[in-house]
């Protein structure tokens, strides 16, 4: 069997393995993504960019690109399904710490062609769909991967990044335990073309409940009013077909709205899926290096997990390209595990599940304690920018930088 020698091969075609690749390739290193399925896939999860992704990727000319098809999302909501608005937040008093006062909504199915049509430009950059990875070992100079429905190829690269999700072929392959836990109940996506607007919901809103909490989402679509798409806990005793049915669908969106609709509406997608909250005892295994979900997955509460991942991209290629490109040190690649290891240990972990909890909390003195304290932060400047630096994730990527 004929060995292909590469420089850096990336495991995934998903947006954080696309950017590694495209990352790399403008730095001039010659790069190849394998990717298991036969084209770029569809995943309706992820779809919230904060200001410092967007920073992140402006160089590259990404930003641009999603800002022409994006909705720009200024201000969201903190609700009650009893209560209703407790408080709406202005990103505009962050105008001062960063270009982007804003999050921009764009699922990662639209962000994936921007990435790979970039890529393509690069004559050192190539994507080989239906490349499954079977096999992965490695020497002190180089890994060699088996891939390929008939398995009759083989790779050797000199550095591979593992982008290659959740269930992350290179994760378990290099035998890295993914420490932390699943949630117990499934969460259910659901979409629909009825405009939210007119009913006084911003373009994003977090509503809390102790039976259902929802998440509001507004994504763009072929034509206006553009897409809502809604995030809800699933009880445990329904069947994935049960929800799975616009009459379901309905129910929930009815329920969301309390009250304010009373006829049943389109409803244009459906999905559900389990929810994980953990972080791989390693992102580096020699000349292996992992990003994104093989990382680290969370659940989706604050819109982290895709943005951690794009932060991981930029962080470990700047180090890479200065391995590669400047011989430097590879002490380099440990300090990106530690920045970002670090980081979603203390950031993206413990708030994406300080963010669930307080939606679905039970106890109503809890519960009106948490408004007050929101409705206070809200109506002090200080405060407001304190919590919306958080939120926006601008606190994380500044406490990364700072691990050495």
């Amino acid at each position: 069997m004929a060995q292909i020698k590469k420089n850096v091969v990336v495991v995934g075609a998903g947006p954080v393995g696309l950017l590694c690749a495209l990352q790399l390739a403008h730095n001039g290193i010659p790069v190849t993504v394998i990717e298991a399925e036969p084209s770029l896939t569809i995943d309706l999860r992820a779809g919230t960019f904060h200001p410092p992704t967007l920073e992140m990727l402006a160089p590259l000319g990404v930003t641009e690109a999603m800002m022409e098809i994006g909705i720009q999302v200024p201000r969201w909501q903190s609700r009650d399904l009893e209560e209703g608005l407790i408080v709406e937040w202005d990103m505009a008093i962050l105008k001062n710490d960063t270009k982007y006062p804003f999050r921009l909504h764009l699922e990662q199915h639209r962000l994936t062609p921007i990435l790979f049509k970039m890529l393509q430009s690069y004559p050192h950059a190539e994507v080989l769909f239906s490349h499954p990875l079977h096999e992965l070992t490695q020497t002190e100079d180089e890994v060699s991967l088996l891939v390929g429905k008939d398995e009759k190829s083989r790779l050797t690269a000199k550095w591979v990044i593992g982008a290659d999700g959740g269930k992350s072929i290179v994760r378990k392959a290099c035998d890295i335990e993914f420490e932390g836990y699943t949630w117990p109940e499934r969460y259910s996506v659901i979409s629909t073309n009825f405009d939210l607007a007119p009913l006084g919901y911003a373009d994003n809103a977090y509503i809390s409940d102790p039976v259902q909490w929802i998440a509001f989402f507004k994504m763009p679509d072929v034509k206006p009013p553009g897409l809502w798409r809604m995030t809800v806990p699933v009880d445990e005793s329904l069947s994935d077909e049960a929800v799975l049915t616009p009459e379901y669908g309905n129910q929930v969106m009815k329920r969301a709205l309390n009250g304010q609709l009373q006829k049943d509406i389109p409803i244009l997608h459906q999905s559900i899926y389990r929810v994980h909250q953990r972080v791989a005892k390693q992102f580096r295994h020699h000349r292996v290096l992992l990003a994104g979900d093989s990382a680290h997955v969370n659940n989706p509460l604050g819109g982290f997990g895709l943005n951690s991942g794009i932060h991981d991209a930029i962080n470990l290629t700047e180090k890479l390209s200065k391995v590669i490109n400047e011989n430097a040190n590879l002490e380099i690649l440990n300090l990106y595990e530690r920045q970002r290891k670090s980081v979603n240990l203390q950031y993206v972990q413990e708030l994406s599940v300080k963010n669930k909890k307080q939606l679905e909390e039970k106890d109503p003195n809890i519960r009106q304690e948490r408004f007050a304290f929101l409705r206070k932060m809200n109506s002090n400047d200080v405060l407001r920018r304190e919590y919306l630096l958080n939120s926006s994730m601008i606190n994380s990527i500044q406490t990364a930088n700072l691990i050495q």
